[in-house]
């Protein structure tokens, strides 16, 4: 009885807790290591080559030993777009880090949904009427997980907890020095935005091929084909390919292993599990996570603006996840809610920057 309660509730329960540790810890050595030189096309580039080479012999042992259904001939495409997406979706993401921090970013992170259902609405792949109640909260919700956006964005406000001298500036020009923190703003909204059109995709491909390690690792061919020529060119100067033993190194070798491996066959795992919901719930906890070991790690400020901003979308977030799993629990009942797959489920996955 124990040991059963111990794999349904206590094992998930810490194994979610980790991989938004894993996922912070990495937004974290990025940012240590940009400031200590390591240009992000680097970064991404070697991560994505490392991710490849660690699926490759889990993908060879799926092709060799698994009854694998048919390739289609949309099928290369779709996932080469998920790639572009992810690639694109990483650069955005790490020059956002670049120029705020990773508690901005982990605080973003919770538009996902909100921006899902935008675009579930556009695609017409939301079928619940717009009166029902459920759809009332998930506008609801989108609509107050913008406005704190918004929020975290245009208002830093004074340091709550500050570890140098910090500025009182409550709202910041874009002409000012202070801009970067807007400008990163703008381009992680822009970033969790594409993460939201890949999840369309990727809800697409996962219908047409479930075999989640190897989408998983021609995804990451994909991002390192796409991703090659592009940092090459951008990056010219040779001297930042050469990765010394130092937080560099370390920062690469973390995330090409913890995020779009690690990390994503856990989420997988968790939500054939728990359910879609249960992996969800533990998204605002990043923003806790990355708001403690930015100021411990990197000696960053916690302003004002970032706590406001982050309480009010966590609750944009839960309304729009709370609309979906009424819809769910109307449509199928609790049960069989609890257990549902994510390709009918998009709405409510988990993702970082690391895992896309």
């Amino acid at each position: 009885m124990a040991e059963g309660y111990c794999w349904r509730e206590v094992i998930p329960f810490g194994a979610m807790v980790l991989v938004e540790c894993l996922n912070v810890g990495s937004s974290i050595l990025f940012k240590a290591a940009s400031l200590k030189g390591l240009s992000n096309f680097v970064f991404i580039f070697y991560s994505y080559a490392i991710a490849t080479l660690a699926l490759l012999p889990f993908a060879i042992f799926f092709l060799r030993r698994t009854a694998l259904p048919p390739l289609n001939s949309c099928l290369p495409y779709r996932i080469f777009l998920l790639g572009l997406l992810g690639f694109s979706a990483q650069l955005l993401a790490y020059k956002g880090i670049e120029y705020s921090s990773p508690t901005l970013a982990s605080a973003i992170s919770n538009l996902t949904p909100a921006f899902t259902f935008i675009l579930a609405i556009c695609f017409r792949m939301e079928k619940s009427p717009l009166r029902s109640s459920s759809s009332k909260l998930k506008i609801i919700g989108t609509t107050v997980s913008i406005v704190g956006a918004l929020v975290v964005i245009l208002y830093k406000g004074p340091a709550i907890i500050s570890t140098s001298s910090a500025s009182h500036i409550l709202f910041h020009p874009l002409g000012s020095a202070q801009s970067k923190w807007v400008i990163g703003g703008i381009l992680l909204a822009a970033e969790f935005f594409l993460v939201s059109i890949w999840y369309i995709v990727q809800v697409k491909v996962m219908e047409e091929y479930p075999v989640e390690i190897v989408v998983v690792f021609f995804y990451n061919l994909c991002g390192s084909v796409i991703s090659a020529p592009v940092c090459f060119l951008a990056e010219t100067n040779m001297s930042a390919w050469r990765l010394r033993p130092k937080i560099a190194l370390v920062a690469v070798l973390y995330n090409g292993l913890t995020g779009p491996t690690f990390g994503t066959v856990i989420h997988t795992w968790g939500l054939r599990l728990k359910g879609p919901l249960y992996v969800a719930i533990f998204k605002p906890f990043s923003i806790a996570i990355a708001a403690a070991m930015s100021v411990v790690f990197l000696g960053d400020c916690l302003y004002l603006g970032s706590v406001v901003g982050a309480i009010i979308i966590c609750i944009g977030f839960y309304a729009v996840i709370w609309g979906k799993a009424k819809e769910e629990m109307g449509g199928c009942g609790i049960g069989s809610f609890e257990s549902s797959s994510t390709p009918k489920t998009p709405l409510l996955q988990s993702t970082n920057v690391q895992d896309v």
